[in-house]
């Protein structure tokens, strides 16, 4: 119903566009017409003045919401036929109500098609719109020489509310009108509508319609001003910039300050690296490694070798992770960035006020820029008997376990996400008993349903116990008691790790006192400034995604802000962002994924492709897996990407520089690929898109043009 009545008010505007250009009505309003039947028009008025202002009032506004040529001649003929006062009041009315009723019929008639072909794009607008709408488009009202249709159409396309775009255009083309309307009044000694625009007074308007912006400037200062109102900025700087943290986001956000030789002092409390280097992703991907080749000893059948239960002393196992921590550390280390320039210090740093940062409360540092890169750490969960029983989170096993002559016998992990999925598969293939206990039904909540299944399944099938569904009310010495639908369940343990995510760090650094609003994280806006222009927040303290690759990411839009921000700002850009879950096999994503999409109503088609017939997987016996690709409806174009197969973090780097580049899957599809190589997968997932969209009538006539030719 909603599609018949887009289609009959498209006929409707089409037609009456048609009929305008098929009669030539267009003669009617020109200037020519207008001189020559203006006293007409005069004496119409004269004798029935209510049937010619409600009938010019009408015309106007469907030449208006039509988009039809011929508005500045209407505009002149109120002047000449109504005089100023009335002839402005008819115009103002009649081209606000027809340019949003123009508004309108582009909403209703196109909104939805362009919201599902470029939906992350319409929302990055509708962003702006939302926040700055009203001062761009009484900008744009103010200059008459843009093309207003042009306005009304494209407005409509956005989510700016109608009586906001009534009020604006009412205002803000009032001055224009009042022009136009009063050179009405001297039609005589009018020859085109250029006499009425001249260079000087189109400049006038120009600088009319760069108003509102000097006033968003002016609001903008006065806000820095209130901001800053209770403090006193210092005659002089000791660094161009002040980075809190050393982890992924602190240690780019120092190296690309050095890199253009700003001051810098890169301040930490811990250790340099941050957690990904010490307690995350660098000693889990070398434990999962080796939980691996564990597993693949365990399974040598699959590959015609003798399959042995693997002997390894944990101790050293746990002492090849720090090995490898420690062969790392000199890319993040403190000697390594002084030669690069950055002053380095050790301690804890709180911000005093918008300029001063104090170091462990002895030494005080002024700054025109702070940004904040103080990381997260693991959110534990107020369950009852937990501390007594000892647990370990992501941050503390490592250090914990060391040492150890024999692996915890049964380990019970709190928590179904990437990190505790990771974790509940590496040390069940080291051959302890792992319990994996998840309050929701699912683990991996924010991946399909079916990536979900697929990765439980594989778990269970290597020995982990999965309890979906279960919530940890409390322990019970070394036992976790767990609620499944009012049943209490206990699962013993020696080892109990909490891994339920991880909250910012946000105590200690002054922000309260400072009044930084916080919200789980520090509240930043497009360009990751805080409260204060001039300090930002990057990484996990400020969020939305907690990966360091992200923060890393985030790093280059606060260094370039914070130091260049006085010449040009850059809003972050978050539109194609991968992460991955390193299970075996692996998880990983870009983009959308069919939850995701039905979450924001984007219409998508699947592109599935799995690798049971991969060479390559097949040769690996890696074939469990699949790439799936949503695409827009009938195009090639990618909106996401979900890949569950060995080395799927590598995989995916096709589907992200693709999405990046406005690259297709018919391009993918003609792009030569290795043979025998795991990247093919993107490849004959394209194929599998080609295959569904494939000419049907074209190619009956080509077998009928082949069997011709056969004679």
């Amino acid at each position: 119903m909603k599609n018949f009545g887009k289609v009959g008010l498209l006929l409707v505007l089409l037609g009456a566009i048609a009929a305008f250009f098929i009669f030539d009505l267009g003669d009617y309003l020109t200037l020519t017409n207008l001189k020559a039947r203006q006293n007409e028009l005069a004496a119409l008025v004269n004798e029935r003045p209510l049937l010619a202002i409600g009938g010019f009032f009408l015309l106007y506004v469907a030449v208006t919401a039509l988009s039809l040529p011929g508005a500045a001649i209407m505009t002149l003929a109120a002047g000449a036929i109504f005089g100023l006062l009335l002839g402005t009041l008819v115009v103002s009315f009649a081209s606000a109500i027809g340019a949003s009723l123009a508004f309108l019929s582009s909403r209703y008639l196109l909104r939805d098609w362009v919201q599902a072909r470029f939906g992350k794009r319409v929302k990055a607008i509708d962003r702006g719109i939302e926040k700055d709408g009203a001062f761009y488009l009484l900008t744009l009202r103010l200059i008459p020489a843009f093309p207003f249709f042009l306005i009304n159409l494209a407005m409509g396309l956005t989510r700016m509310r109608l009586l906001t775009f009534y009020l604006v255009s009412q205002i803000g083309m009032l001055a224009g009108t009042i022009v136009y309307v009063n050179a009405g009044t001297q039609l005589a000694q009018i020859e085109s509508t250029s006499d009425i625009l001249s260079p000087a007074l189109i400049g006038s308007f120009v600088l009319l319609g760069l108003f509102p912006l000097l006033a968003k400037f002016a609001l903008g200062a006065l806000r820095k001003r209130r901001v800053y109102k209770a403090y006193r900025r210092p005659k002089r700087f000791n660094r161009n910039l002040i980075v809190i943290g050393a982890g992924a986001g602190g240690l780019v956000t120092a190296y690309i300050g050095a890199t253009v030789k700003a001051k810098v002092t890169l301040i930490e409390a811990h250790k340099m690296g941050g957690d990904c280097l010490n307690t995350g992703c660098v000693p889990s991907k070398a434990l999962i490694r080796t939980a691996r080749l564990a597993h693949e000893m365990r399974t040598a059948g699959d590959y015609g070798l003798t399959p042995r239960e693997p002997e390894f002393g944990f101790a050293a196992m746990m002492e090849r992770i720090h090995a490898i921590i420690r062969e790392i550390e000199p890319a993040d280390s403190v000697e390594r960035y002084t030669k690069l320039g950055v002053d380095v210090r050790l301690g804890h740093a709180r911000i005093l006020d918008p300029w001063t940062v104090e170091i462990d409360g002895r030494e005080k540092l002024t700054a025109r820029s702070i940004v904040i890169a103080a990381g997260a750490e693991p959110f534990v969960p107020d369950i009852p008997g937990l501390e007594e029983a000892g647990y370990l989170t992501s941050d503390t096993m490592w250090d914990a376990l060391r040492g150890r002559d024999e692996m915890p016998r049964r380990i019970v992990i709190v928590g179904g996400g990437p990190i505790g999925t990771e974790m509940a598969q590496a040390f069940a293939r080291l051959g302890a008993a792992v319990t994996q206990v998840e309050h929701g039904d699912r683990l991996l909540s924010k991946e399909d349903p079916e990536v979900s299944e697929f990765v439980a399944e594989r778990l269970r099938g290597e020995g982990v116990g999965i309890l979906t569904g279960h919530r940890a009310m409390r322990c019970e010495g070394k036992t976790l008691i767990a609620d499944a639908d009012g049943k209490e369940v206990s699962i013993p343990f020696d080892e109990i790790i909490v891994a339920v995510g991880r909250q910012a760090r946000l105590s200690g650094y002054g922000l309260e006192e400072l009044g930084i609003e916080t919200n789980r994280t520090v509240v930043t806006n497009d360009y990751l400034e805080t409260l204060y222009p001039n300090i930002f927040a990057v990484g996990d303290v400020a969020g939305p995604y907690q990966f360091t690759h992200f923060a890393a990411h985030q790093a280059w839009y606060a260094a370039v802000n914070a130091l260049f921000g006085t010449f040009r700002k850059y809003r972050t850009d978050y539109s194609v962002l991968p992460w991955a879950t390193f299970t075996d096999p692996e998880v990983a994503h870009v983009g959308h994924n069919e939850l995701s999409a039905q979450e924001e109503g984007v219409d998508f088609e699947v592109v599935r492709y799995d690798l049971g017939h991969l060479d390559r997987a097949v040769a690996e016996s890696a074939n469990k897996g699949f790439v799936k690709i949503l695409v827009a409806p009938g195009k090639d174009r990618i909106l996401g990407a979900t890949i569950v197969a060995a080395n799927a973090g590598e995989l995916v780097a096709e589907i992200v520089l693709a999405m990046k580049h406005g690259i297709g899957l018919n391009k993918i599809l003609g792009t030569i690929h290795t043979y025998p190589t795991m990247s093919e997968a993107n490849r004959y997932a394209a194929g599998e898109w080609k295959k569904a969209h494939s000419p049907e009538r074209a190619l009956l006539l080509l077998e009928i043009y082949h069997r011709w030719r056969l004679g």
